[in-house]
């Protein structure tokens, strides 16, 4: 799958409402209404804060979406208007094949060439497209701050679109460049937006074709080849080629010996080695004569002295490739720079220009630095004397050269950032300043009629190298030399040495290289050098070279002997010519896109054909899994053995079905016990990793590989790598430890004990670290120590009455049993039993302290409040009870699925708040109804009931009615409402839902007053709606309890968005205040009543 990189299509919001029906339109305020209205969309909420804040005076209105929007009125074009200001997050949208496509095993990787292609929301749970056509409802005019390179360009469709669309172009976030943009806005260029699509085609079918081919043929063929997706790219597959081309010249290199003559002299206390005007040869014999001459000359005789005046001129503006030279990746560089753009430290970083526009503002951008103590005083005296007129440069077309926008200090921006910006400072500084100028001294010699020299160098002005250290001219002095004098030569060298090949490429060199051929764009050529170092095709060496590794050589060579033209730059020149012409106009797109696909169909064909070619290299380099490995555990497809194969990355091959399936890395794999998987029948193994710290966890290679559960593969950080056959990532799976099946004995449910204290997993016992036992988080580096030395250690199906913890069997040594009369059994909690409390031991830390911190956020989790008044319960009534519930049943109580803990405020005094746990069950996807409670544990209050519906539902309520219902949206995005102890991960994919609810609320006992009771009417309830609503040391206080974290979870569900038509205005009260009154009314007796009784 290939993305756009803030690709967004002007025709997601084209058919959203026009003014005239826009239903927010019409409940807003009159003055409102009658303005037209623009919605303005900028690449990032950073961005769109900057320019709302610019545009509005600081004088807005921010509500939460999708990302923020910032509301305000002001002028647009001449007449006031009411704006809309808000962002996209990252990728937009991506290109991809219909999912009839998308299976390996059963499409040719031909037909792709011919396969359509689709446009998907890149992540949909974010859902950036209709939050964007929620916010274009009734908006006339809508400006586009993206990018504004060819790559960036905005794909539309205009003949959909009835708003006027503009492109703003600016190159910072500063408010005059805003301003400005504002004042020359554009329209989007249709046929750059074409050219985009172009390309995106062209790449995704040509890239996945030769990917998916070369994977499925080579994948799980040989022993220690260390990859996961054999990939191809027009842009990739040539950048690679640099590096290999360069590695052949250096490995084919024949180093030639060569001589040279080194006579040394003296002159006023100096020793001078002199040049050789020859330089060097390659004959021995004849160096040899020459040697000879000069010795019998004895004497240097000056023949020439001359001195000149050299000029190094000062640099041109800063572009991508000058900003690689601080030693950093080109990746990690750009991230830096794309972060102090953001800031609006710097200008826009991805360009390739050099030269500086005519209007730019040298003055102002100097004076902003004036203040800086490093280089504020040689600012000064620029400004003073009269700061130079820059090099032209190169205009690229796309933005000025990057230059400081504004003063920065190093804690402001920190570490990488500050000598980021240092460095870009120090380069503009530079480009105004005087060029530097020094005397060049060359003294030529004559000896034995061979002719010498030797030079110096001596600067009279530092010019910009006073700022810019790093280029500063190397200063040589030289004593004085008369024109005639005879100097006494003291020794006379025949230097041997040998030609030598030249290094490896650096970074810096290959994006040379890639802007030379017109591989990538500036903003595209360090992703793909990141992605052949990702891909194990190079290795990053000191001093950011790059050594391809034997897998990217071997690639190399297998294109070079079937098809050259797949790994030279021409082939991606090619291309780039074709979209060029359709970027101009010059050329259709579809006839375009058509003819480069047509090419490379063939070229397909043709490899496939010949592929033995490559295949015979591969053989040569990398051993055939077949003959490697060991057999180790049984296929659940096929039932024979798989062999393991140790090499990185360690794995599971089986030879009958040709499949492969990935272990976990640096650890130890065994089979276990000969236990199978009752999901796929697959042979369990276990993992170990040796040493104290160390964790020992069973898996099953086919779940591992590809979890069976929706969702669960968030919690390891697995992703689904693009148009690759496996799910998870080399190295990263599911293990038993994280397997939620009811029935396997290996599962967290049944092997679970207790929460983790230290993030969002299960602590899990090792079922193999006997005599040494230990409790291991399933999600981080948490171990519990269990008493060592134990015969057994397991988990049991009961739990703990107060926390509802797994309760533990433990099966003491009889001599070293903590329990009395020699006793070795014992069941109990290793939270809130004492023997065991007594016994645990948290991992490199001697106190308890983890476990009482365990222990307290189980046994303080109570909402603090008075006792309930009466006589404590009797054993008469504890034994009805018992039988009661051993023949009734209990079934909409059993129906409670989850535990939701959130805060409620009574609807008419927000100053009252309680925390508020909701036991709740689904009556259907639509509706839910929650029993409430003040806390957690066994002897929590029941204080009141909720009922939960769809957005739908909602909408059929009376208008009345709806004033008693709350929104959940803010209540979820903000982090206040959450799942105690369940993973985060699993949680949101819960919540996403809950965000687009209504919620109806009573209280009936009033718990902040203190009530021993419920006393008095039920309680309207309400839920946060905004940022302040709630007491702050309520909210520490849960985080304390429950560890979790507000403001991470707020920043984890970003991406959720509320009901689909926003958040009505009839709800939450209405904006008011309700309460419940209690009056007398007449009723009249029933009449039909047949009895009565007594």
């Amino acid at each position: 799958m290939r993305q756009y990189k803030h690709y967004l299509l002007i025709n997601v919001i084209a058919h959203s409402t026009p003014p005239e029906l826009d239903p927010i339109l019409t409940s807003s305020s009159s003055s409102m209404a009658n303005l037209p209205r623009v919605l303005m969309v900028a690449e990032k909420p950073s961005i769109a804060l900057s320019i709302a804040s610019v545009l509005s005076h600081g004088q807005m209105s921010t509500r939460r979406g999708s990302t923020e929007v910032h509301e305000f009125d002001g002028m647009f074009r001449g007449f006031k208007a009411h704006y809309r200001v808000t962002s996209v997050i990252g990728h937009v949208f991506s290109v991809d094949f219909p999912e009839k496509y998308q299976n390996w095993a059963t499409i040719d990787p031909q037909d792709l060439f011919d396969a359509p292609i689709l446009k998907k929301e890149s992540n949909p749970k974010a859902h950036i497209c209709r939050h964007l056509s929620n916010e274009a409802r009734g908006c006339s005019y809508m400006v586009l701050w993206l990018d504004c390179d060819l790559i960036e360009s905005t794909g539309f469709d205009m003949k959909d679109s009835k708003r006027k669309v503009y492109r703003a172009r600016f190159s910072s976030v500063t408010e005059k460049d805003i301003s400005k943009a504002m004042d020359n806005l554009v329209e989007p260029n249709r046929d750059e937006a074409l050219a985009v699509d172009a390309r995106q085609e062209i790449d995704l079918k040509v890239g996945v074709a030769f990917s998916r081919f070369q994977t499925s043929y080579f994948q799980g063929k040989y022993q220690n080849l260390d990859c996961r997706v054999i990939s191809y790219g027009p842009c990739q597959t040539p950048t690679l080629g640099f590096c290999v081309q360069r590695y052949m010249h250096i490995n084919t290199f024949k180093p030639e010996k060569f001589w040279a003559l080194r006579p040394y002299i003296i002159k006023d206390g100096y020793e001078l080695q002199l040049e050789w005007e020859r330089r060097r040869l390659f004959d021995l014999e004849a160096a040899t004569v020459f040697q000879k001459l000069v010795v019998e000359g004895r004497t240097a005789k000056v023949m020439d002295v001359s001195e000149k005046q050299e000029v190094k001129g000062r640099p041109a503006g800063l572009n991508t490739v000058a900003s690689s030279a601080l030693g950093f990746g080109p990746q990690t560089a750009m991230h830096l720079a794309e972060r102090l753009y953001t800031q609006g430290f710097i200008s826009y970083p991805r360009t390739e220009s050099t030269a500086y526009p005519s209007s730019f503002d040298f003055t102002d951008t100097l004076r902003a630095q004036v203040s800086n103590p490093i280089w504020g005083g040689y600012v000064q005296r620029l400004l003073s004397d009269g700061f130079h007129k820059p090099k032209s440069g190169t205009d690229a077309g796309d933005h000025p050269p990057i230059t400081p926008m504004r003063a920065a200090t190093e804690v402001m921006v920190g570490g990488d950032a500050w000598r980021l910006y240092q460095y870009v400072c120090q380069h503009f500084i530079g480009t105004v300043s005087p060029n530097c100028k020094y005397i060049r001294t060359k003294v030529e010699l004559s000896i034995g009629g061979e002719t010498f020299h030797c030079t110096g160098q001596r600067v009279t002005e530092k010019g910009f190298t006073a700022i810019m250290p790093w280029s500063a001219v190397d200063e040589k002095k030289l004593p004085s030399f008369l024109k005639g004098e005879r100097i006494e030569v003291i020794r006379v060298e025949l230097y041997e040495g040998n030609t030598a090949p030249p290094d490896y490429l650096t970074e810096s060199e290959l994006i040379s290289l890639m802007e030379k051929h017109g591989i990538g764009t500036d903003a595209s050529i360090p992703v793909h050098i990141n992605n052949i170092g990702e891909r194990n095709y190079v290795q990053v060496q000191a001093g950011r070279k790059l050594v391809p590794t034997a897998l990217g050589i071997t690639l190399i060579r297998g294109y070079q002997c079937i098809d050259p033209d797949l790994c030279l730059p021409d082939i991606r020149s090619f291309i780039e010519q074709q979209i060029t012409l359709v970027a101009k106009g010059q050329a259709d797109h579809s006839h375009v896109v058509q003819h480069v696909i047509q090419q490379f169909r063939r070229k397909f064909s043709y490899f496939v054909q010949q592929i033995e070619h490559m295949d015979a290299l591969f053989e040569a380099q990398f051993s055939p899994l077949a003959d490697s490995g060991r057999a180790l555990s049984k296929c659940g497809k096929c039932l024979r053995y798989m062999k393991h194969i140790t090499a990185v990355p360690p794995r599971l091959f089986c030879g009958t079905c040709e499949e492969v399936y990935y272990l976990p890395q640096k650890g130890t794999i065994k089979l276990y016990k000969e236990l199978t998987c009752p999901l796929d029948n697959f042979e369990l193994v276990i993992y170990s990793v040796p040493g104290p710290e160390g964790k020992s966890f069973p898996l099953c290679p086919y779940c591992y590989n590809s979890p069976p559960f929706e969702g669960i593969d968030t919690l390891f950080g697995a992703s689904k790598t693009p148009n690759a056959p496996a799910k998870t990532k080399t190295g990263s799976g599911m293990p038993c430890s994280l397997c939620p099946h009811p029935t396997c004995q290996h599962s967290v449910r049944n092997q679970g004990v207790c929460a983790c204290p230290e993030c969002e997993g299960t602590l899990v016992l090792d079922p193999v670290s006997f005599p040494k036992w230990k409790l291991n988080c399933n999600l981080c580096s948490c171990i519990v120590l269990l008493p060592e030395g134990a015969h057994r250690i397991a988990t049991t199906s009961n739990r703990c009455p107060e926390c509802d913890s797994a309760i533990i069997e433990i099966d003491f040594n009889k001599k070293t049993t903590p329990l009395e009369n020699g006793a070795t059994l014992h069941q109990g909690c290793v939270l809130c039993d004492e023997l065991l409390l007594s016994l645990v031991e948290f991992l490199k830390r001697k106190s308890k302290e983890l476990i009482k911190k365990m222990e307290k956020a189980v046994h303080s989790s109570t909402t603090s409040g008075p006792a309930v008044p009466g006589e404590a319960t009797k054993t008469g009534t504890s034994i009805i009870d018992t039988a009661a519930s051993a023949v009734q049943s209990f079934a909409p109580v059993n129906q409670i699925h989850q535990h939701l803990c959130a805060f409620h405020f009574y609807a008419d005094d927000m100053a009252r708040q309680v925390e508020a746990h909701h036991f709740c069950s689904h009556v259907n996807e639509e509706m839910r109804q929650c029993l409430i409670y003040d806390g957690p544990d066994a002897n929590a209050r029941l204080i009141g009931l909720e009922y939960i519906v769809s957005e739908k539902l909602f909408m059929t309520l009376p208008d009345e009615e709806k004033k008693l219902w709350h929104s959940h949206e803010w209540e979820v995005k903000g982090g206040f409402l959450f799942m105690p102890g369940v993973p985060g991960a699993i949680q949101r994919q819960d919540l996403d839902k809950v965000a687009k609810t209504y919620g109806k609320v009573f209280h009936f006992w009033q718990v902040d007053l203190g009530h021993e009771l419920p006393i008095g009417l039920p309680n309207v309830m309400m839920a946060v709606t905004r940022d302040g609503q709630l007491f702050h040391e309520m909210i520490q206080e849960a985080e304390k309890r429950f560890g979790v974290s507000v403001e991470g979870e707020r920043d984890s569900r970003a991406y959720m968005t509320g009901p689909e038509l926003g958040i009505h205005p009839l709800a939450n009260g209405g904006g008011k205040g309700m309460k419940l009154e209690l009056r007398e009314v007449d009723i009249k007796p029933v009449e039909s009543v047949g009895s009565v009784f007594v």
